[in-house]
Protein backbone atom coordinates (compact mmCIF):
# COMPACT_ATOMS: atom_id res chain seq x y z
CA UNK A 1 0.00 0.00 0.00
CA UNK A 2 1.51 3.55 -0.69
CA UNK A 3 0.48 6.62 1.22
CA UNK A 4 0.05 9.45 -0.54
CA UNK A 5 0.06 12.06 1.63
CA UNK A 6 2.24 14.35 -0.46
CA UNK A 7 2.13 13.75 -4.02
CA UNK A 8 6.03 14.53 -4.50
CA UNK A 9 8.15 11.11 -5.54
CA UNK A 10 10.05 11.52 -2.80
CA UNK A 11 7.37 11.28 -0.21
CA UNK A 12 5.87 8.46 -1.45
CA UNK A 13 5.76 5.30 1.31
CA UNK A 14 5.91 1.73 0.56
CA UNK A 15 3.78 0.13 3.68
CA UNK A 16 3.50 -3.64 4.25
CA UNK A 17 0.45 -5.01 3.20
CA UNK A 18 -1.98 -5.91 5.81
CA UNK A 19 -1.59 -9.08 7.52
CA UNK A 20 -4.73 -11.37 6.71
CA UNK A 21 -3.92 -13.10 10.13
CA UNK A 22 -2.42 -12.64 12.76
CA UNK A 23 0.07 -15.03 14.31
CA UNK A 24 -1.34 -16.67 17.50
CA UNK A 25 0.26 -16.01 20.75
CA UNK A 26 2.21 -19.41 21.66
CA UNK A 27 0.71 -20.65 25.41
CA UNK A 28 2.18 -20.40 28.61
CA UNK A 29 2.39 -24.49 28.14
CA UNK A 30 3.84 -24.21 24.56
CA UNK A 31 6.69 -22.48 25.99
CA UNK A 32 7.27 -24.57 28.76
CA UNK A 33 7.74 -27.83 25.84
CA UNK A 34 9.66 -25.87 23.47
CA UNK A 35 12.50 -25.06 26.63
CA UNK A 36 12.09 -28.74 27.63
CA UNK A 37 12.79 -29.65 24.29
CA UNK A 38 16.24 -27.39 24.28
CA UNK A 39 17.04 -29.19 28.01
CA UNK A 40 16.09 -32.59 26.73
CA UNK A 41 18.21 -32.04 23.42
CA UNK A 42 21.62 -30.32 25.94
CA UNK A 43 20.90 -33.80 28.01
CA UNK A 44 20.58 -35.99 25.07
CA UNK A 45 23.87 -34.16 23.36
CA UNK A 46 26.09 -34.20 26.63
CA UNK A 47 24.67 -36.15 29.48
CA UNK A 48 25.08 -32.50 31.41
CA UNK A 49 23.45 -32.93 34.90
CA UNK A 50 20.19 -32.07 35.41
CA UNK A 51 20.95 -28.98 37.72
CA UNK A 52 23.10 -27.81 35.45
CA UNK A 53 20.78 -28.36 32.22
CA UNK A 54 17.72 -26.77 34.19
CA UNK A 55 19.57 -23.84 35.24
CA UNK A 56 21.23 -22.83 31.83
CA UNK A 57 17.14 -22.75 30.33
CA UNK A 58 16.20 -21.00 32.60
CA UNK A 59 18.70 -18.48 31.39
CA UNK A 60 17.90 -18.77 27.85
CA UNK A 61 15.57 -15.55 26.78
CA UNK A 62 11.70 -15.59 26.73
CA UNK A 63 11.78 -18.16 29.81
CA UNK A 64 9.89 -16.20 32.22
CA UNK A 65 6.69 -16.80 29.89
CA UNK A 66 6.92 -19.94 30.17
CA UNK A 67 4.22 -21.85 32.45
CA UNK A 68 7.48 -22.72 34.44
CA UNK A 69 5.53 -25.67 36.80
CA UNK A 70 4.99 -27.21 33.79
CA UNK A 71 8.38 -27.09 32.92
CA UNK A 72 9.80 -28.50 36.13
CA UNK A 73 7.47 -31.47 35.51
CA UNK A 74 8.07 -31.99 31.93
CA UNK A 75 12.12 -31.49 32.32
CA UNK A 76 12.83 -33.61 35.74
CA UNK A 77 10.19 -36.30 35.12
CA UNK A 78 11.40 -36.67 31.55
CA UNK A 79 15.05 -36.94 33.05
CA UNK A 80 14.17 -39.17 36.18
CA UNK A 81 12.27 -41.75 33.77
CA UNK A 82 14.44 -41.60 30.50
CA UNK A 83 15.00 -45.14 30.58
CA UNK A 84 10.86 -46.56 31.10
CA UNK A 85 9.88 -43.45 28.90
CA UNK A 86 12.60 -45.58 26.39
CA UNK A 87 10.85 -48.81 26.94
CA UNK A 88 7.55 -47.52 26.30
CA UNK A 89 8.69 -45.63 22.89
CA UNK A 90 11.00 -49.55 21.92
CA UNK A 91 7.31 -50.69 21.33
CA UNK A 92 6.66 -48.15 18.62
CA UNK A 93 9.75 -47.23 17.21
CA UNK A 94 11.89 -48.79 14.18
CA UNK A 95 14.91 -48.71 15.86
CA UNK A 96 16.96 -48.12 18.91
CA UNK A 97 16.03 -44.92 20.58
CA UNK A 98 19.75 -43.89 20.80
CA UNK A 99 20.16 -44.03 17.01
CA UNK A 100 16.49 -41.30 16.49
CA UNK A 101 17.49 -37.46 16.17
CA UNK A 102 17.66 -36.15 19.82
CA UNK A 103 14.95 -33.64 18.75
CA UNK A 104 12.60 -36.84 17.97
CA UNK A 105 13.99 -38.45 20.75
CA UNK A 106 13.16 -35.11 22.80
CA UNK A 107 9.49 -34.61 21.29
CA UNK A 108 8.83 -37.92 22.07
CA UNK A 109 9.73 -38.29 25.39
CA UNK A 110 7.67 -35.40 26.21
CA UNK A 111 4.46 -36.46 24.59
CA UNK A 112 4.98 -39.86 26.28
CA UNK A 113 5.35 -38.31 29.49
CA UNK A 114 2.31 -36.00 29.00
CA UNK A 115 0.14 -39.28 27.58
CA UNK A 116 1.42 -41.05 31.08
CA UNK A 117 1.16 -38.64 33.68
CA UNK A 118 -0.85 -35.40 32.58
CA UNK A 119 -3.73 -37.00 32.51
CA UNK A 120 -5.90 -33.45 32.57
CA UNK A 121 -4.34 -33.11 29.11
CA UNK A 122 -6.13 -34.46 26.01
CA UNK A 123 -4.53 -36.95 24.05
CA UNK A 124 -5.16 -35.80 20.94
CA UNK A 125 -3.49 -32.40 22.32
CA UNK A 126 -0.20 -34.15 23.60
CA UNK A 127 -0.39 -35.71 20.50
CA UNK A 128 -0.60 -32.12 18.32
CA UNK A 129 1.66 -29.87 20.89
CA UNK A 130 4.16 -33.03 19.91
CA UNK A 131 3.85 -32.58 16.48
CA UNK A 132 4.09 -28.56 16.52
CA UNK A 133 7.14 -29.01 18.17
CA UNK A 134 8.30 -31.70 15.56
CA UNK A 135 7.82 -29.23 12.62
CA UNK A 136 9.33 -26.35 14.55
CA UNK A 137 12.53 -28.11 15.66
CA UNK A 138 12.97 -31.13 13.78
CA UNK A 139 13.40 -32.43 10.40
CA UNK A 140 11.37 -32.21 7.48
CA UNK A 141 9.54 -35.31 7.82
CA UNK A 142 10.15 -35.85 12.05
CA UNK A 143 6.66 -34.89 12.63
CA UNK A 144 5.03 -37.31 10.50
CA UNK A 145 7.14 -39.90 12.51
CA UNK A 146 6.13 -38.88 15.89
CA UNK A 147 2.25 -38.63 15.32
CA UNK A 148 2.47 -41.81 14.29
CA UNK A 149 4.81 -43.14 17.29
CA UNK A 150 2.61 -41.19 19.55
CA UNK A 151 -0.86 -42.49 18.20
CA UNK A 152 0.24 -45.76 19.08
CA UNK A 153 1.55 -44.94 21.94
CA UNK A 154 -1.84 -43.31 23.14
CA UNK A 155 -3.44 -46.52 22.33
CA UNK A 156 -1.64 -48.49 24.94
CA UNK A 157 -1.49 -45.47 27.63
CA UNK A 158 -4.92 -43.82 27.43
CA UNK A 159 -6.95 -46.44 26.12
CA UNK A 160 -9.79 -45.55 28.40
CA UNK A 161 -9.88 -42.37 26.60
CA UNK A 162 -9.88 -43.05 23.10
CA UNK A 163 -13.30 -43.93 21.57
CA UNK A 164 -14.19 -46.77 19.82
CA UNK A 165 -14.17 -46.84 16.10
CA UNK A 166 -17.05 -47.51 13.84
CA UNK A 167 -17.59 -51.30 13.52
CA UNK A 168 -15.62 -52.01 17.11
CA UNK A 169 -18.34 -50.78 19.12
CA UNK A 170 -19.66 -53.76 21.36
CA UNK A 171 -22.96 -52.25 22.60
Amino acid sequence: MISEANTSPSALQVEPPPSRKRAAAKSSRRRAREHVLQGLYEWLISGAELVVIDAHVREQQGFDKCDQAHFDLLLHGCIREATELDEVLRCYVDRDTKQLSPIEHGVLMIGVYELKHCLEIPFRVAINEAVELAKSFGGTDGHKYVNGVLDKAAGELRAGELRPRRGDESA
